[in-house]
């Protein structure tokens, strides 16, 4: 065990530390990792998987086909799903425990998956649903960061965990969304809606993870009588296992210090802690009530509520149009921080509170972590959702219904839509102008110093005005400007991206402009049609970009800004005959070209096309495995598309 356990471990951290190398390479155009280093570390993590039988599913090793579906069918589960009883009591989860050695661990605020595993394969994914059934969701489960599509185990095995956003991630999507009517209000809604959808790429995009918290079966397995063993053996497998102490009522006060304290730098979302006797045979012995089974109770966190009173309601506007209203409250200490701001997130939210200037409001934070307005004691209902919009005075309205209404500036021209999408424009992963914060586009814009994109690279005609303004000197005028001379030599993507077209991030500009081969002129005429054509771009994303350059401000905006920068040349392809036109798909371990990166460029770099998954498009499936059965085999074979081994692709290539 102690051996699975090493080689799951090093699985895991070459896997981070090789997609990081891939990330920083690709995405940020740097390296932090030679080829060699990279090489020797993919090697041995090839070697790792075949030894232990585990592939983790962000495993540089595995070319992930992302898969959509029409729908998300339902299915009854193997055993049903019941709620456990609850308790905030810390005694009462002692008496609990009693004398049964208790198994202690996290309970996540996630969503519930069942995950039913056969002959090694990951082969159903199941949402709790009711209880009774849920929704399948298998396509997005084998994207989900971390998990085990293909382990060593070949009985069945039917486990459940729960599947959940990190903090840092679901700010990062928050801030990433300039297209939604309305932010998330916190991980779990947005790890719902990330792993309900039918496309699996927005559960990959958004990295979902997720933690075992249960074992239903195992087929074979005598796990004598120890809940504790099927965990310890569920990471054996590669599964990533709720993490969990093992208590008496006597020592329980010391493992509640660790929880409470644990939980306020946690990555993951938990609102309380789960108790399940260790005993198998015991606790099945039990039975159940009509709703909980016997064996477990859940111990709810003990929200630390303070009364404050609302001294006002910030409404902050953002690039978008949205207008979010902020309480600003009287300070007050909870879990050991001052906090004075709680985001109301929406109107709706807002209204159901019946909020007044003054009111007494109770106030928590959600996980111990996320301040929150819990109630308002007073409910006035006397504040006004203003008419006019705080930046510009432009007229607002109300946006949708029900528990999403939110308030929207209609002002095309409002400078808070203007500062934002400056301030995207001379973002890092776009433009990148160094030293143009936020507070410095709004003092420029306030100065009348910038009125398009094309502005930001003639600030020397402001040079005087600029050097007398606070906080600005020669030298860090010169920077400016060597910062924007600097960026005017960009790419075709880079440029695509920069100007905040909905729906195109980095990865979709990128997609564009190695689909028309970076010719500024084929991306800006592109085709709804022609776009749907690219893996990866749907209708949607398609018709907004279409949409998006038939205004004519934006394209006008766009070629200001195009007759200034210089855009570097695309690599010059080397056309071949038998590759040129044709479609590929990678799949499996690699002998003659150093990884799958290397093979797809020189594939584009031939003419050719490399997409993630095998559809009725595809010409060639490279799999140095034909005769394998593997799910893109199969599918290839059902649709009559030839598999090739890299041999025969090099052949193919002479």
């Amino acid at each position: 065990m102690g051996k699975n356990i090493s080689a799951e471990n090093r699985i895991k951290e070459l896997i981070e530390q090789l997609n990081a190398a891939s990330k920083a390479y690709y995405a940020e155009d740097r390296e932090i990792m030679d080829n060699f280093t990279y090489d020797r570390l993919y090697d041995e993590l090839v070697k790792l998987e075949e030894e232990s039988g585990i592939y983790m599913s962000d495993s540089p090793t595995r070319n992930v086909g992302y898969e959509a579906v029409k729908s998300l069918p339902e299915s009854v589960h193997e055993q049903p799903m019941l709620s456990l009883d609850k308790t905030k009591e810390i005694e009462e989860l002692r008496s609990f425990i009693a004398e049964n050695k208790t198994i202690l661990s996290w309970k996540m605020d996630g969503l519930t998956i069942v995950l039913t595993y056969k002959n090694g394969e990951l082969e159903k994914a199941v949402t709790r649903g009711n209880g009774v059934k849920g929704e399948v969701v298998t396509n997005n489960a084998k994207v989900f960061k971390g998990l085990p599509v293909r382990i060593p185990f070949k009985n069945e095995l039917v486990i459940r965990g729960e599947a959940y956003i990190t903090y840092a991630d679901f700010e990062a999507i928050n801030e990433e969304m300039p297209e939604t009517e309305a932010k998330y209000k916190n991980p779990r809604n947005l790890c719902s809606g990330s792993v309900r959808q039918l496309d699996s790429r927005i559960a990959a995009s958004r990295n979902v993870r997720i933690k075992i918290f249960s074992l239903v079966r195992a087929d074979g397995v005598d796990f004598k009588n120890s809940h504790k063993n099927e965990f310890e053996w569920l990471k054996t497998l590669g599964f990533d296992v709720v993490e969990y102490k093992v208590v008496m009522a006597e020592d329980l006060d010391a493992a509640m210090d660790y929880f409470s304290e644990k939980v306020k730098t946690n990555e993951f979302p938990s609102d309380g802690l789960v108790a399940l006797y260790d005993d198998i045979a015991y606790g099945e012995s039990l039975g159940r009530t009509a709703k909980a089974p016997r064996n477990s109770i859940a111990f709810k966190w003990a929200d630390e509520i303070r009364p404050t009173h609302l001294l006002e309601v910030e409404w902050s506007p953002s690039r978008t149009g949205l207008i979010n209203p902020i309480a600003v409250f009287e300070p007050v200490e909870l879990e050991g921080t001052t906090v004075s701001r709680a985001s109301l997130h929406n109107v709706s939210i807002l209204k159901e509170l019946q909020l007044g200037i003054g009111d007494e409001i109770t106030v928590y934070k959600a996980n111990m972590i996320i301040p929150q307005v819990a109630d308002n004691l007073t409910r006035s209902d006397s504040l006004e959702i203003p008419d006019k919009c705080p930046a510009c005075g432009g007229s607002t309205h109300i946006e949708g219904s029900g528990d999403v209404q939110t308030l929207v500036c209609e002002n095309p021209k409002c400078p808070a839509k203007a500062i934002k999408a400056f301030e995207h424009f001379v973002s890092r992963d776009a433009m990148d102008i160094e030293g143009l914060s936020e507070s410095t586009l709004e003092k420029f814009i306030a100065h009348g110093f910038i009125h398009s994109y094309a502005d930001l690279f003639n600030m020397q005609e402001h040079k005087d005005e600029i050097t007398a303004m606070d906080g600005f000197g020669e030298k860090s005028y010169n920077n400016l400007i060597a910062a924007a001379e600097k960026a005017k030599n960009t790419t075709a993507d880079r440029l695509l991206y920069a100007f905040g077209i909905p729906g195109i991030g980095g990865a979709g500009a990128k997609l564009i402009a190695e689909h028309f081969d970076f010719d500024i002129q084929k991306m800006m005429n592109a085709s709804s049609q022609e776009l749907c054509e690219i893996d990866g771009i749907g209708e949607v994303m398609a018709n907004a970009y279409v949409n998006w350059w038939n205004e004519p401000e934006n394209s006008e905006n766009f070629k200001k800004v195009l007759d200034i920068v210089n855009i570097e040349k695309a690599p010059e392809k080397e056309l071949k005959d038998n590759i040129a036109g044709k479609t590929f798909v990678i799949t499996g371990s690699l002998n003659h070209y150093t990884n799958r990166d290397e093979l797809k460029a020189f594939i584009q770099n031939s003419g050719g096309k490399v997409t993630g998954s095998v559809s009725a498009k595809t010409d060639y499936l490279i799999n140095n495995d034909t005769s394998s059965g593997s799910s893109k085999n199969k599918k290839a074979r059902e649709l009559g598309i030839p598999v090739i081994s890299e041999e025969e692709f090099i052949e193919m290539a002479q």
